[in-house]
């Protein structure tokens, strides 16, 4: 099926019908029409009308009828009809002029030639009529249809005016050349090279939206490598450039710890598509480059990198605009936890230690041993099939124990309001320390998960304590 018999469709004969009736001309833009030939589906429908595209909409939403919601933008001169699942966008071609300070636009009425030419990319630089006359009538001014097939990111316009006048579309570049898996024409890439500094007077928040959508592509490392070569990721996320290079003392140097990174992000990627566990292994190594440090005797060493890590998060996500609520914390945890289960491995796998790496990892532990799993990128497979190995060994200890003890999402069998009724405390030290005793006692393996194991077990060290129950 071609894209113009794709939208060969009583929706778009609709549109096409009510632009004729008003003597306008009417298209399908932008992404949606890339869309067609890439065969993507999309629920988010641009056309673009010579001529005011508020009344087409108001028109379209009353002919669609019960059901059908327009919503009018008239700062923006957009209306958008909501209709069941899918939005329709209208908007009347124009031209735009810009000033340097700012992405914002002086705007006026223009041709569909002008609305074309001022898009990004040539890809989305594509128009197909709905009018009657010549519906479904391809036009590509650009050679769009030829970038397709050749998957190259490309702007229609010199890219150092393209960027300079709407820094943001140096994301989107980069977005879409991961997105899609295409290349960013060499010229395109130099010129946002050339400008990447004119990315400051976009919004934290912009940002944000272009990094969430390449993170939650198939292969993320694409878009990181892509900002790191063009300039664009010192202005983003320092600390993650910070990670690259290798310095060698004596002979002896390091891994490349963005390389790494962006290994271990592809890895979780083939895994899993949580896009906040794919954050937790962008960031998982983030404080090497600050904890770094040259021991005569070790080599290299990292020491606490994972807590140090783990402090830095919260100050990233606010730098990125990035939610700071129990995803932050999510992320927070992974970055915090990531050395435990490769020291696990390292050592002999006991009881005790996997109930408490439980115990701390709630809910997300499967998702912590994905992140710590894909974190063995050693180019020597003997010794990744062995941590590999250890790993699975890990969890089935994990399956066992917790059928057992409960562990995950652990809660005292004893409560504190219990000790304090039992002892006649009030809150103190002494609560505190009896309910820690019976935690690591559970953890330790020393008494079952089980209450009346943890109350005999209370009284043993409450007796220590010189403490007796009112009521023995």
């Amino acid at each position: 099926m071609t894209p113009s018999q794709k939208i060969d469709t009583p929706l778009f004969h609709s549109v096409g019908s009510i632009a004729d009736s008003m003597n306008r001309q009417c298209y399908v833009v932008g992404g949606y029409v890339r869309d067609l030939f890439l065969c993507r589906h999309s629920k988010d429908i641009d056309f673009v009308t010579v001529g005011s595209g508020i009344e087409v909409a108001e028109a379209v939403a009353k002919h669609l009828g019960r059901g059908a919601r327009c919503n009018v933008f008239k700062n923006f001169g957009t209306a958008q009809v909501k209709f069941r699942d899918t939005e329709l966008e209208f908007v009347g071609a124009r031209r735009e002029s810009y000033s340097h300070d700012s992405r914002k636009p002086v705007v006026e009425d223009g041709t569909l030639d002008d609305d074309l030419s001022r898009r990004d990319f040539t890809i989305n630089a594509m128009a197909m009529s709905v009018n009657r006359d010549n519906f479904g009538e391809l036009i590509d001014p650009y050679d769009g249809v030829g970038d397709l097939d050749r998957q190259l990111i490309r702007t229609p316009l010199d890219p150092d005016i393209t960027f300079s006048d709407d820094p943001l579309r140096m994301m989107r570049a980069i977005r879409f050349a991961t997105q899609l898996g295409f290349t960013i024409y060499d010229e395109t890439f130099e010129a946002i090279s050339r400008n990447a500094s004119r990315i400051k007077i976009i919004s934290h928040e912009r940002i944000a939206d272009e990094l969430m959508k390449i993170m939650s592509s198939p292969v993320p490392s694409i878009g990181w490598t892509l900002l790191m070569n063009c300039g664009l990721l010192s202005y983003i996320l320092p600390e993650l450039e910070a990670m690259k290079g290798v310095e060698t003392v004596n002979g002896r140097g390091h891994k490349d710890n963005f390389y790494h990174t962006l290994t271990v992000l592809d890895n979780v990627a083939r895994k899993s598509d949580n896009v906040w566990l794919r954050w937790g292994a962008l960031l998982h190594d983030i404080a090497k480059p600050v904890t770094k440090r040259w021991d005569g005797k070790s080599g290299w060493t990292f020491h606490n990198h994972n807590f140090i890590g783990a402090k830095m998060v919260p100050r990233i996500f606010r730098n990125l605009r990035l939610p700071l609520n129990e995803k932050m914390k999510y992320v927070q945890k992974l970055v915090e936890l990531h050395m435990r289960p490769i020291a696990l491995v390292e050592d002999e796998v006991t009881d005790s230690a996997v109930r408490r790496l439980l115990f701390d990892a709630g809910d997300d532990i499967d998702e912590l041993m994905t992140l710590c799993e894909a974190d063995i990128t050693s180019k020597n497979q003997v010794k990744v099939r062995q941590f590999l190995d250890n790993f699975a060994l890990v969890r089935r200890k994990m399956v066992e124990l917790e059928e057992k003890d409960r562990i995950r999402n652990f809660q005292p069998p004893v409560s504190g309001e219990e000790i304090m009724e039992i002892y006649g405390l009030s809150p103190s030290r002494e609560v505190g320390q009896i309910k820690e005793s019976i935690k690591n006692a559970i953890l330790d393996g020393v008494i079952p998960n089980e209450r009346d194991a943890a109350l005999e077990y209370m009284h043993q060290v409450a007796a220590k304590m010189n403490l007796h129950p009112l009521n023995p």
